[in-house]
């Protein structure tokens, strides 16, 4: 989706992605442990646990920190954490989904609102945004896996709904319900996929100027810096040329 790659694109230019690497490793334990409580410790038996793990896999994370996560679990060790969703509008009023998993609702709400107010947006009550997303299957090959052809093909075969292909590589779209089933399928065409996740896709866009973009990216950076915060999506647009001088800012 447009708006958070555009933040991830803008944070890999200023060369971040080595200092978050251990938060970021945190995050996916997290989702991991908290995967595995609530099915089997075994991927092949819990299609949440397996989609967490291929995302963990996807970052590079070591296999011992994957199944010290998983062993966390069938140990009952861990704290216990409630998943929780938070909407709101961003700066030019872009719309924001922010989905945590916290051991302290308070703590993390209190954290959110700030971070939305301190950048010019607010946050808002549930449903708020979530009407201008939907909610599907997400799932990723690089480039090498096909040409685009043979990735539609292959999706077609797997039941998936659509395809995106680019130089980056290849994003494949299924219904939410279907992600397990249709990322199954694929793999056994096409080998393990990059990521396999559920998203928001935003169905409307909102552009932004150069000035309200700067205060997106500080809003997606203190959302993405927060520990309880997994994931973030948005619909904000930004032009290459405002993105060039925010990569350089």
């Amino acid at each position: 989706m447009a708006g958070h790659s555009q933040f991830k694109n803008i944070m890999h230019r200023k060369g971040k992605q080595d200092a978050v690497r251990s938060k970021l490793f945190s995050k996916l334990g997290r989702e991991i442990t908290v995967a595995a409580k609530m099915g089997m410790p075994d991927p092949a038996m819990n299609p949440r646990l397996r989609m967490a793990v291929l995302a963990a896999r996807a970052e590079n994370m070591p296999k011992d920190n994957i199944q010290r996560a998983i062993n966390k679990a069938a140990g009952g060790e861990g704290d216990n954490y409630d998943e929780v969703r938070y909407e709101g509008y961003g700066p030019g009023g872009a719309a924001v989904i922010v989905e945590a998993l916290t051991d302290n609702r308070n703590r993390t709400a209190s954290a959110v609102r700030s971070y939305f107010t301190k950048s010019g947006g607010a946050l808002g009550e549930s449903n708020s945004v979530s009407f201008m997303f939907n909610r599907v299957g997400e799932i990723s090959y690089p480039p090498e896996a096909g040409d685009a052809d043979t990735l539609m093909e292959a999706a077609i075969e797997a039941g998936a709904d659509d395809v995106i292909s680019d130089e980056n590589g290849h994003v494949i779209l299924c219904a939410f319900d279907s992600l397990n089933e249709v990322s199954k399928a694929l793999e056994a065409a096409l080998g393990a996929p990059a990521a396999a996740k559920p998203v928001w896709r935003p169905t409307t866009s909102a552009p932004l100027d150069e000035e309200k973009a700067a205060s997106m990216m500080r809003l997606m950076e203190a959302l993405d810096n927060d520990d309880d915060v997994q994931n973030v999506f948005a619909n904000f647009e930004i032009t290459e040329e405002v993105m060039a001088k925010l990569g350089a800012a």
